[in-house]
């Protein structure tokens, strides 16, 4: 987006749009932790070719500039997805983004695999396709495969990803948080009776340090050189559901992804401490902004100035599979806007700062949420910018260093490899850590219990 367009976006507060797009709720994969699961029995949906062209049309019309395809899994009509993808470059969205759970790479051994890989490859490349997300749920291969239901999988994706780079496309691994993501040292542990809050909060911080640091460190041996991390929504659990009904079945009742206030503090915290630790060896998109914003507000009830609220439904929107119609996000549902070609967005303004959303923590929508905050304050209000310069200095320069972050990886184009150069100055100062002995016994036992039926299916 060119300068002069932004400066005048944000006089007028707002920020660059972004679009999520459902294409279908149809899916292979047998994820525990999403309610479009191939098991769930519901009625599936898919959205005409000709109507997401016409909400392309309408995004491109209305100054949209990132599309995201997703569903279900977008990759099972691969030939109408790369079709929209090209649309939606020729329409002018510079950012367009899709990803897949990665069935496509299971079972690498077959003779097959190298030629039908390197096709759907090939046909990405040739599209504007600028990012492509890759779905991992476990630094341990055997939970992860049980949890997708794919054999071999991530053999497969080791196998891959040189094709994928060779084509000048940088898939980034996509971390949806789960209690399975360390393995044996996380995915049973729970509070216990005998054990006092403090105590359980404190050893839940560190194993899921841990279980982060083997995931960046699984993740960047398979060879990849970009890393989202999705948050659990855990909107189920009343405390925290706030009246959200959600449109898009990304998530479940399952405790495989609930987590309480003061469980997700801990989260957030480890993934902080992590991220400073791997953000010189991968380019982790998730901003240490946007995760201490999300600590603090699971640490007070006191919002108001404590966070950005989200710009969903005034410059973010999702449209949703089953009906085709614009929704604040994915799990704002009682909130019906209709057909994004009838929507008029100059009448969508943003709400007192201390009124707006923070009901969910959808990164796809909090992240850019909070990184664009501080610039829309200093043109709609300065002298609150420089009050909080001057208050929370720490908290303004962690923004500014995610800034000259983002900037060193390139913004995550998809379609660049990495400067470890430019990566380099953000190496961390703190002396790594080495897991104890309990840590890699627990480590061997995953592969032990990976076999046992253990999940929902």
């Amino acid at each position: 987006m060119p300068i002069t367009a932004l400066l005048r976006s944000l006089v007028n507060n707002r920020i660059p749009g972004q679009l999520v797009v459902q294409i279908t709720d149809r899916c292979n994969a047998r994820c525990p932790q999403c309610g479009m699961r191939v098991t769930e029995s519901f009625s599936r949906s898919t959205l005409a070719t000709d109507q997401i062209k016409k909400l392309i049309d309408a995004a491109a019309r209305r100054g949209f500039q990132a599309i995201s395809f997703t569903g279900g899994e977008p990759l099972l009509d691969l030939p109408r997805l790369v079709e929209l993808i090209r649309y939606a470059g020729d329409a002018g969205l510079r950012y367009t983004r899709t990803g897949t759970n990665g069935f496509m790479f299971k079972n690498p051994q077959k003779s097959d695999f190298y030629d039908r890989v390197s096709r759907m490859v090939e046909m990405l490349a040739d599209t504007p396709l600028r990012n492509f997300w890759i779905s991992l749920d476990s630094s341990v291969d055997d939970i992860h495969e049980e949890m997708r239901g794919f054999p071999e999988v991530v053999a497969g994706i080791a196998k891959a990803l040189p094709i994928f780079h060779q084509a000048g496309i940088y898939p980034a691994v996509n971390l949806g948080i789960n209690r399975n993501v360390g393995g044996v040292s996380t995915r049973y542990f729970r509070r216990v009776e005998a054990a006092t809050s403090d105590a359980y909060l404190d050893t839940f911080y560190h194993r899921y340090r841990r279980a982060f640091e083997r995931f960046y460190q699984k993740v960047i041996d398979l060879g990849f050189t970009m890393a989202n991390t999705c948050y659990p929504m855990s909107i189920d659990i009343p405390e925290n559901s706030q009246g959200l009904s959600a449109v898009y079945a990304a998530t479940t009742a399952d405790d495989i992804v609930r987590f309480t206030p003061d469980e997700k503090r801990m989260l957030f915290k480890a993934l902080i401490t992590t991220i400073k630790r791997f953000r010189s060896k991968i380019r982790i998109f998730s901003p240490l902004s946007s995760l201490e914003a999300l600590v603090r507000q699971y640490s007070s009830d006191m919002l108001g100035g404590e966070t950005f609220g989200c710009r969903g439904g005034v410059d973010f929107f999702f449209v949703n599979a089953a009906d085709g119609h614009v929704y604040p996000c994915g799990y704002r549902g009682n909130e019906d806007f209709g057909r994004l070609e009838a929507l008029d967005l100059q009448q969508l303004r943003p709400s007192a700062e201390s009124e707006a959303c923070r009901q969910c923590d959808w990164e796809c929508f909090r992240d850019p949420s909070e990184m664009f905050g501080p610039l829309l304050e200093i043109f709609s209000n300065p002298l609150s910018t420089m009050r909080r310069i001057v208050m929370k200095p720490k908290q303004f320069g962690t923004w500014a260093v995610d800034l000259r972050y983002y900037r060193a990886c390139n913004f995550f184009d998809g379609r660049r490899p990495p400067n470890y150069k430019k990566l380099s100055q953000f190496a961390s100062t703190t002396k790594e850590g080495v897991y104890p002995d309990k840590d890699r016994k627990n480590y061997a036992l995953d592969h032990r219990f990976a076999n046992q039926k253990l999940f929902v299916s």
